[in-house]
């Protein structure tokens, strides 16, 4: 599969092309001449071109003729000006830093390349930045796409992010950013046009990714749910019921909050895939699951067969493989119910 690269890079690259290229005609071109003017072997007439363009002042390896002469000074009138430039295009790759976003965009491209089971962000405004501050935060593997140079600039300074400069509603993006391998993108952008066409353009390319997108209108949900994103974020519509949720239920807010988005980890609900519980669960009501617990975490809800949400569930409730469990807890104890759920075995 053929990697695009960014244009910063394909630009840098191309300027030491064309400098090695040249310089590397201006010897093949000195060398056939004094070989087909002078005669000489080919390593006298390699010999004899390096030191003329490099005017080291050493005596020609035989005397030459006249034409041999008019080539020489020909061949260090024009050598000379284009060595001048090769050396001050390679001088300002080096100094003015350059080669070091060069390196730098190289080895970006290497990560991104070997990216399994990540999440693509398209668009990195205020709401793309906060989902990659969430997902560093769960250790989650992410590369973000953006279009403009301002943005590009700013994720450089962050060493720890990987990045894609180009538009993400064309496929050899998604391609470089690996959406075949991803688990799921998120869309990020203002414009829902744009949003639209990276859903339906993701889609088409992995059936199976999970597509979050923003939207700022409310005609282009539908819109987007049929292009193919599996949920659509409104944030004004969501800041408006948080700012009103703090007035009817001020304390509820804080509490989820707290539990959901606070950074020391010392509790969190967690979402726990029944796909690979333990055989002696299978079919079986959830009170044979609490009677081995003693994690201390409390189930909250359940999911039954992606559809149904029950909170609270009673623990006559049946389980199965294709339900997902809410737990809350702290780590150590989401740990050891995990285990306990997956490795019990009759």
């Amino acid at each position: 599969m053929s990697q695009p690269v960014n244009k910063f890079q394909n630009a840098s690259k191309r300027t030491i092309q064309r400098a090695i290229l040249l310089f590397l005609l201006i010897i093949m071109g000195g060398t056939f001449g004094y070989i087909y003017i002078e005669g000489f072997p080919f390593i006298d007439a390699l010999f004899m071109t390096i030191i003329t363009i490099s005017t080291v002042g050493f005596r020609e390896v035989q005397p030459l003729s006249d034409v041999g002469k008019m080539f020489t000074m020909g061949l260090i009138i024009f050598s000379f000006g284009n060595l001048a430039w090769i050396a001050s295009t390679l001088a300002r790759f080096v100094f003015d830093g350059e080669l070091k976003n060069y390196l730098k965009t190289y080895r970006v491209d290497k990560k991104i390349m070997k990216l399994r089971n990540h999440v693509i962000i398209v668009g990195y405004g205020r709401n793309g930045e906060q989902a990659a501050m969430e997902l560093r935060d769960h250790h989650v593997d992410f590369v973000v796409i953006d279009k403009r140079d301002n943005v590009i600039s700013r994720i450089t300074e962050e060493n720890a992010l990987l990045y894609i400069k180009g538009d993400a509603t064309h496929e050899d993006v998604l391609t470089q950013a690996g959406v075949t391998y991803a688990r799921a993108l998120i869309a990020t952008t203002p414009n829902d046009a744009d949003n639209v066409f990276v859903a339906l353009t993701a889609r088409s390319m992995n059936p199976a990714l999970k597509v979050i997108s923003r939207a700022s209108e409310i005609e282009s949900v539908q819109k987007l749910k049929r292009a193919g994103a599996t949920n659509v974020i409104m944030p004004e519509r969501i800041g408006g019921q948080r700012m009103a949720k703090l007035i009817t239920q001020p304390d509820v807010v804080e509490f989820l909050e707290y539990i959901l988005l606070q950074k020391s980890h010392d509790v969190s609900l967690e979402e726990i895939s029944c796909t690979n519980m333990a055989i002696c669960f299978v079919n079986r009501p959830i009170s044979e699951l609490r009677k081995k617990d003693h994690s201390g975490i409390n189930l909250v809800g359940i999911k039954i067969s992606g559809a149904k949400y029950v909170f609270n569930p009673d623990w006559s409730l049946t389980l199965s493989r294709g339900d997902q469990l809410f737990v809350l807890g702290n780590p150590d104890q989401i740990k050891a119910f995990r285990q306990l759920l997956e490795e019990t075995s009759e």
